[in-house]
């Protein structure tokens, strides 16, 4: 995946296109992510013993990693990424428009 968790990403594609936000979870096996703020959906939620009250509650639902892109401060837009090998032998993403290094 050309993403990872805690990555900022703007979303490309769907109802939420546009929208930028971090990532909160990757889901490697099915090949998506959970992004903040994007796909919001709604779950009623039932009271449980533990005094939790009952209600309708949002959350984030997953979206597939190749409707979001990666967020370049320096381009301030969602960006392509390349690797690129340091001089420390460290492998890195890059910004394939400007070459800013992605942690």
């Amino acid at each position: 995946m050309h993403v990872k968790k805690g990555d900022k990403v703007v979303v490309i594609s769907g109802k939420d296109k546009g929208k930028r936000g971090k990532i909160l979870a990757s889901l490697t096996k099915n090949n998506r992510v959970i992004v903040e703020g994007a796909n919001m959906l709604t779950k009623h939620k039932k009271a449980d013993k533990s005094m939790q009250q009952a209600g309708i509650i949002t959350q984030e639902g997953s979206i597939h990693v190749s409707n979001v892109l990666l967020y370049c401060d320096k381009c301030k837009k969602g960006v392509r990424t390349g690797a690129k090998v340091l001089d420390n032998g460290k492998k890195v993403r890059t910004c394939v428009k400007c070459g800013e290094v992605f942690e």
